[in-house]
């Protein structure tokens, strides 16, 4: 039998049961909006109930619902860019209090562990720790870091999508981390990362 021509079965009844919950989720982590976290579900099933016939079978059904989730949510993202104006992120003064005039760190991270630095990062605990961090972020700095670091776009992709010069997206960019790194720091590691260590440089 060939099995090139089996055409690969869906099934839009489950689909809302078996993966409604994680696209929502995937959705909302993108454009921390619930309700339009639920809109973009809601279109991105009608169009997979529409192009169904288009599925291949290449990978798993939620990879492919996820796929076009990921595309509508980007179009949301590159629409809410435009409803708002474009400029150049505001002066973030507590980014910019932890490097000196000359661009050095007042206080540098601490290493991390040598044996494992990745150890603890996967779990679940983990990720909703950095779900919580990036909701602390600005709407177009969080979109930015979502598209660049979690869904690996391009950077001209993204430049694209939040409507941002290469030299704005790298300040965009730099900005998040280094909230992300004192929330992590407090929130998942337990420290103060917004008191400077004595002895360190």
């Amino acid at each position: 039998m060939d099995r090139s021509a089996a055409a690969p079965t869906l099934d839009p009844a489950t689909w809302v049961d078996a993966h409604g919950d994680y696209l929502y989720r995937f959705a909302l982590v993108r454009v921390r909006d619930r309700d339009a976290a639920e809109e973009l579900v809601q279109d991105a099933l009608l169009a997979a109930l529409t192009a169904r016939h288009s599925f291949r079978g290449r990978c798993s059904e939620r990879s492919w619902l996820t796929a076009i989730l990921k595309r509508k949510a980007i179009d949301w993202l590159r629409a809410e860019v435009r409803r708002r104006a474009t400029r150049e992120p505001p002066p973030d003064k507590w980014a910019d209090a932890q490097f000196t005039r000359g661009g050095k760190w007042k206080a540098k991270p601490d290493e991390w562990s040598a044996d494992d630095p990745g150890r603890g990062m996967t779990g679940a605990d983990f990720r909703d720790t950095l779900a919580a961090c990036l909701e602390k972020l600005p709407p177009r700095v969080r979109h930015a870091f979502v598209l660049r670091h979690i869904d690996e776009a391009a950077a001209e992709d993204v430049c694209d999508a939040v409507g941002a010069s290469a030299n704005n997206l790298w300040v965009m960019l730099h900005r998040a981390r280094l909230r992300l790194w004192r929330c992590l720091s407090v929130n998942w590691l337990g420290e103060d990362a917004g008191t400077p260590s004595e002895g360190r440089s």
